[in-house]
Parts: C-alpha cells; sequence; structure tokens
C-alpha cells in the first residue's frame, strides 16, 4: 500500500504518553500513518493545516484550546477531516459539545484500544470511501480476523440454468 493510500491521522492530547501511546496502536496498521502529533487545540488548528490529515484524534480537555473549540475550527477551515474525539470519562454534554463541533464520533480512552482503529474505519469511509475499498487485512494485522466464520458462510451458489431457456 503507498502512502497516498494510507489514512493520515493527527494525535492531538496533552499527555505525551496518551500520543506515544496512540502513535505505537496506530502505527500496527499498515493502512495508518501517523503524520503528526500536538498537545493542545491551538497546535491541532495549526498541524492540521499543515499537514492535512484525513483523520484527526482529538483529546476533549487540553490546555489553551480545549477538544471541542479545536474541533469546530478545524471542521470549519477543513470539513473534508474527520475528527474523532477522546475523552478520559465522556460525560454526555461533552460527547454532545463534540459532536455539534462536527466531531464524527466520541470514545472514551479505556474503550480506545478496542475501538480506535474500527472508529477511522468509520470515519475515513464516511469521508473518503475509497480508502477503505483497498484496504486487506494482513495475517499480522489485528484487523485480519474474518468477521464471519467459515462454519457460518453460504456456500457458494452457482446460477442454474431456467428450464424453459432452449438450449
Amino acid at each position: 500500500m503507498t502512502s497516498a493510500q494510507k489514512i493520515r491521522v493527527l494525535i492531538v492530547d496533552d499527555h505525551i504518553m496518551v500520543r506515544q501511546g496512540l502513535r505505537a496502536l496506530l502505527m500496527s496498521y499498515p493502512n495508518i500513518e501517523v503524520v503528526g502529533e500536538a498537545g493542545n487545540g491551538e497546535e491541532a488548528v495549526s498541524n492540521a493545516a499543515k499537514l492535512q490529515p484525513t483523520i484527526v484524534v482529538m483529546d476533549i480537555g487540553m490546555p489553551n484550546l480545549d477538544g471541542i473549540g479545536a474541533t469546530r475550527l478545524i471542521k470549519t477551515q477543513y470539513p473534508h477531516m474527520a475528527v474523532l474525539g477522546l475523552s478520559v470519562n465522556a460525560p454526555t454534554y461533552h460527547v454532545d459539545a463534540m459532536l455539534k463541533a462536527g466531531a464524527f464520533e466520541v470514545l472514551t480512552k479505556e474503550k480506545a484500544v478496542d475501538e480506535l482503529y474500527i472508529a477511522i474505519q468509520r470515519a475515513t469511509a464516511a469521508i473518503q470511501p475509497i480508502l477503505i475499498l483497498d484496504e486487506t487485512p494482513t495475517a499480522s494485522s489485528p484487523a485480519a480476523a474474518d468477521p464471519i466464520p467459515e462454519t457460518e458462510r453460504m456456500p457458494d451458489v452457482q446460477p442454474t440454468k431456467n428450464p424453459r431457456e432452449v438450449p
């Protein structure tokens, strides 16, 4: 897969260890390219302009400019980018404010390890479906697990000839 086909991700969180953990997690997927990081909302807006990511993974609570304000600015200036909100605890008013600001989805940081990649896939499919269509998970990819076990698949059915057709 070429870098032009990869999903470009900007990680925004005020805690460097969280950013490093998210980077390590996302870099394990062959179709993800982490193009940059930011430690606050102001840096997020600036880096979104410079780096042109496909997806911005945005912490809600940050200094200088919180994730809600940064999301609003990014979505106003760059509506083609998708923002995924992250929060330690996602109270309803934070989730509602992030969604109103233009976030595609909001996840708790606790669920991010299990759900972030899938959320990135959903958001990318919503804004740039062609990037998802080319994705073929590899055996080492966490996305490689076949969602439909062989035993539950429909058998291959060959079309039958209509008996009214003349040979």
